[in-house]
């Protein structure tokens, strides 16, 4: 593994992780209203994108980071949804 590899990494890891807090607030406050359907729209067709990419020149972090975040993403259109 590179040390670009692990740069790679550490910003998956931590771009991807600043979502999670939005999901649990979501999650425990079960209220989306301050939050745009369109951003979330835009984001996740971005980080499928970029999921694509990733798959196709074979980058590991590329795609756990956009993939993971995609997860993250769905959850909350799903809450603010269901949540409305």
């Amino acid at each position: 593994m590179t040390y670009i590899d692990i740069l790679g990494i550490v910003a998956a890891i931590l771009t991807t992780a600043a979502y999670v807090p939005q999901v649990y607030k979501t999650w425990k406050q079960k209220s989306t209203k301050d939050i745009s359907l369109f951003m979330y729209l835009v984001l996740l067709t971005g980080v499928l994108l970029w999921s694509v990419y990733g798959f196709y020149i074979e980058s590991l972090p590329i795609i756990l980071a956009n993939c993971i975040t995609a997860v993250l993403v769905l959850f909350v259109l799903i809450m603010k949804l269901k949540y409305k």
